[in-house]
């Protein structure tokens, strides 16, 4: 007779992303939006042609960049969160 209940202590992996990966995604996200806000401050007379180029081109630069951090502390997170919850537990049997 199997017992339908396991005596292993799996732990499970929380769903979602930690709060720096997603704190690095909403500034990515505010970096575009900044950009493409740019536009409308040239027309406002909020900045000059040239200071729109200058802020373009670093806004997008940032936005690369958060994005690659939040893309890769997320990685990070799940690999290791992975790691760790399945070491030790097999399919099979309980050798926790």
């Amino acid at each position: 007779m199997t017992d339908t209940k396991s005596t292993c202590a799996r732990r499970e992996i929380p769903a979602g992303a930690p709060l720096r990966t997603k704190v690095a995604g909403v500034l990515a996200l505010l970096a575009c939006v900044g950009c493409c806000a740019l536009p409308y401050l040239i027309v406002a007379g909020v900045l000059t042609g040239a200071g729109a180029a200058i802020a373009q081109q670093a806004l997008i630069a940032a936005a690369a960049a958060l994005a690659v951090l939040a893309l890769g502390m997320w990685w990070l997170y799940r690999s290791r969160r992975v790691r760790t919850v399945t070491s030790g537990c097999g399919d099979a049997g309980c050798a926790c």
